[in-house]
Parts: structure tokens; C-alpha cells; sequence
């Protein structure tokens, strides 16, 4: 059986990642300037043909994925990141939560996809593939000594729900708080969480 290959693995390689470049670029040009850009209007916007952006992007959906700016974010800790719990996730929420200020249109436009998406669209979206869970597990990894999995997890998601960029949301725009006090209180809340679980952990354990 002959496997399909995507259009730009497979000739003029260097001249069709440019182009693929270009149109990621005017994406995200496009949702800085507070607009959601479609294949047309980033093809436009690239001076590429529209027939031409298609053959790279077939849908909307498919060029924000990857123009999301975290997409190729494996971990958000340093090579030689410390082996202190508390240390490990203050870094990982200072860099998630910086992300969410630096990159806020392109999340708020993700995030409302997201929520307007049916479910199988909404499951491919960057948003939805548990990237930050993952960054969070990575850094809470030492409480594997101790914590169940369950335990880690159970943490992780509440560490998730209260510093993402739907936590930031509202923060900013129903409790009218700051960029800056929103992202201080977000980093709060994580090490609230983690020291409320330890204690909790080690109060069972007595």
C-alpha cells in the first residue's frame, strides 16, 4: 500500500517550507492585529495564491494549529533544571503563564475555537492536546517518590485549570485585574496547590 506524502515533502522542499513559513507568518500577523485569519485572508496576506495556500493548509483549523505558538514546545524547563519540586514548577508556570501574556491573541483565538468547535475538532486543536498538562507532570516529577500517580495527576489538573489561558480570561476581564497581577496571582494559586497537596499527602500518611 503506498502511503499518501504531504505536499511539502516532496520536491522544491527548501522553496515550499519558505512558503509554508510565509503563510504561518501572516497568520499570526493576522490574529496579532486581533482578526482570525482564514487560508484566504493569510494567502492574501503572503502574497501567495489561494489555490497554493490550500495545498498546504486545507482549512482554517489546520493553519491555526500551526501557527499556535507553542506547538513545537517539548518542555518548558531549562537543561539544567533543578531537582526541587517547588522550583521546578515555578519555573514551568512562570514561563506558561508569560506565554499566555506574550501570545494572548493567538490564545484567545484558540480558545474560542475551542469552545465553538464540534468535539473531534476541538481534540485537534493545540489547546485541547494536553501540552501543558504535560509541561506540569514534567515538573511535579519528584512527587512521584512519594504520590501516587493518581495523586500527581489529580494536582496537575488544578494546577492546570487555575493558570491557563482561560483562567486568565477572567481574570483580567471579569475580575478587572492587571496582565501583571493576573500572570502573579496564576503563579500563586500553582504553588498554593502544590503546597496544599504535600500537606494534605503527608497528614494521610501520619
Amino acid at each position: 500500500m503506498t502511503m499518501s506524502i504531504p505536499y511539502e515533502l516532496h520536491g522544491r522542499i527548501d522553496q515550499k517550507r519558505r512558503t509554508r513559513d510565509a503563510l504561518i507568518a501572516a497568520a499570526r500577523e493576522l490574529v496579532a492585529s486581533g482578526q482570525t485569519p482564514t487560508v484566504e485572508r493569510a494567502a492574501d496576506a503572503a502574497s501567495i495564491s489561494r489555490t497554493t495556500a490550500y495545498r498546504y493548509f486545507p482549512n482554517q483549523r489546520a493553519l491555526l494549529v500551526a501557527a499556535h505558538p507553542e506547538t513545537g514546545l517539548a518542555s518548558l524547563l531549562p537543561d539544567d533544571a533543578p531537582a526541587d519540586v517547588t522550583s521546578r514548577l515555578d519555573l514551568v508556570i512562570d514561563a506558561f503563564t508569560r506565554s499566555n501574556v506574550e501570545n494572548e491573541a493567538q490564545q484567545r483565538t484558540m480558545l474560542r475555537l475551542s469552545l465553538e468547535a464540534d468535539p473531534v475538532e476541538r481534540s485537534q486543536l493545540p489547546l485541547r492536546q494536553g501540552r501543558a498538562i504535560k509541561w506540569i507532570e514534567e515538573a511535579l516529577a519528584p512527587l512521584r517518590k512519594d504520590m501516587s500517580e493518581a495523586e500527581v495527576h489529580r494536582l496537575t489538573l488544578a494546577i492546570r485549570s487555575a493558570t491557563g489561558i482561560e483562567a486568565f480570561v477572567w481574570l483580567t476581564d471579569i475580575a478587572g485585574m492587571s496582565r501583571h497581577d493576573a500572570t502573579e496571582l496564576m503563579r500563586w494559586s500553582a504553588s498554593a496547590l502544590l503546597r496544599c497537596a504535600v500537606a494534605d499527602h503527608a497528614r494521610v500518611r501520619r
